[in-house]
């Protein structure tokens, strides 16, 4: 007798395109901060070129993520490898948030000992990384919204942040010569960037658990298929998710009798499609008559 596996749960495709892009042009404009913060002075700067190039490692690990996890199912990964975008977004956040630490480990030091920092230079070179981390969060926004996708997104709007810090950090030393403020601004992004990640890790955590997807109530499903005509009750009803988008359901259903059992399966099967869309299902029925 053959096996047969005619489900897909991979992410949908698209997203290893999107983050490839992304990755060159992060790993690009990284050197050019980098050169011109230690030009400068800049932590703030600095901070955010040694940001571009986690940044770049992450949106590489993310897109290597998207790629494996279109590999179909095999006889020892029967649901695929859709699950390897959840692990790549909860390591992209645990390094995101060494990164973290580390520039708040600087900017404290910055604001022990404060350092010379070229306004203007500053503020030239964090325009342009405004703009290409505004072209690169726009790119991901517009992707498939996958954890793996998401993580990645949060890297860049790390730095879509960090430039606009390093910004306004150039602007006010150039009027105001108060360099206390590049160190300051660094610390506030990274308060911000740590509570983005805590929720991130939370998500993944989430899923990893097998928990009923966020957006689902099992009540509310459990209530849907027992309205079914046919359906007398349903019990041992599981929902969770095998990765984002992927959502799997199984149920035994108490059905009066086996002779309608076709006709009250595919309704059930088109009542979670439609109003909960769900589509990867397996029904258990139990007669009570033959």
């Amino acid at each position: 007798m053959g096996i047969h596996h005619t489900h897909s749960h991979a992410p949908p495709r698209g997203s290893s395109r999107v983050l490839l892009a992304a990755v060159g042009i992060t790993a690009g404009y990284a050197l050019v901060e980098a050169i011109g913060g230690w030009l400068s002075g800049s932590l703030a700067l600095l901070a955010d070129a040694g940001h571009m190039v986690s940044d770049a490692m992450a949106l590489g690990l993310a897109a290597g993520a998207a790629i494996v996890a279109q590999r179909p199912a095999t006889t020892s990964h029967t649901f695929g490898l859709g699950r390897v975008e959840v692990v790549a977004a909860t390591f992209n956040a645990f390094f995101l948030l060494g990164v973290v630490a580390a520039v708040a480990w600087a900017a404290i030091g910055r604001l022990q000992n404060p350092v010379p920092v070229s306004g203007g230079t500053v503020l030239l070179i964090a325009s342009a990384g405004l703009v290409i981390n505004v072209v690169v969060a726009w790119m991901l926004s517009r992707g498939v919204q996958s954890l793996n996708v998401r993580a990645a997104f949060l890297h860049v709007l790390g730095d879509l942040l960090g430039s606009v810090a390093a910004l306004v950090s150039g602007a006010v030393i150039l009027l105001t010569g108060w360099t206390p403020i590049d160190p300051l601004l660094s610390l506030f992004i990274c308060a911000l960037i740590v509570v983005s990640c805590i929720r991130l890790l939370r998500e993944a955590l989430h899923v990893v658990m097998e928990a009923v997807p966020r957006d689902l109530e099992l009540e509310e499903v459990g209530r849907a298929m027992a309205a079914v005509d046919g359906v007398r009750e349903v019990h041992d009803l599981h929902i969770w998710q095998v990765a984002s988008g992927s959502v799997m359901l199984t149920a035994h259903l108490i059905i009066d009798s086996y002779r309608d059992w076709d006709r009250t399966h595919l309704a059930v099967r088109e009542v979670l499609e439609r109003n909960f869309d769900i589509t990867h299902v397996t029904l258990q029925p139990e007669a009570l008559t033959k």
